[in-house]
């Protein structure tokens, strides 16, 4: 999987939920970009139209939590945004992104809105390039690097059947 390099980031507070990811009301289509126009509406109406491809949201603990809204993820990524680092992610939340490819990193990092950082996933090291401070963090494992390289584990399930 690619690092990342100069992502601005995007704050967000705890237990941000679902509903505040996407809300119920946007759920009758299955159009990525719907989605993505409307995400984070709730906690940051000018979120959509100004979050840029490559951005990355940091959050406090608990991040998707609520329902198990397979849409939030998909809004997420259909943004453009490159990864979600929080505290801690909701179990399903966490599931449903690396599913379709979105990487979510644990981790307590120092970030504020517009700093901008570098992710090395393959050193486990995130940078906050507007602090000069660096962050170690777990490397993701192979099978969690395959999913992510492959664009989700649909993706990964067809390549892994196209080489047999």
């Amino acid at each position: 999987m690619d690092n990342i390099d100069d992502a601005k980031v995007w704050t967000f507070r705890d237990c941000i939920d679902t509903d505040v990811i996407i809300a119920g009301r946007y759920l009758r289509t299955f159009d990525a970009q719907d989605l993505a126009d409307h995400v984070m509406e709730a906690e940051d109406p000018d979120f959509s139209s100004n979050v840029s491809e490559g951005d990355i949201i940091v959050a406090g603990w608990n991040f998707g939590c609520g329902s198990s809204r397979e849409q939030a993820p998909v809004a997420i990524k259909a943004a453009g945004v490159s990864a979600v680092i929080a505290k801690s992610f909701a179990r399903i939340f966490y599931r449903n992104a690396v599913n379709i490819g979105l990487p979510v990193i644990v981790a307590d990092i120092k970030a504020d809105a517009g700093d901008v950082l570098e992710i090395k996933f393959d050193e486990g090291i995130i940078t906050n390039k507007t602090t000069s401070e660096t962050f170690e963090i777990q490397p993701l494992d192979d099978m969690m690097m395959d999913i992510l390289e492959c664009g989700g584990v649909v993706n990964q399930y067809l390549k892994n059947k196209e080489e047999k």
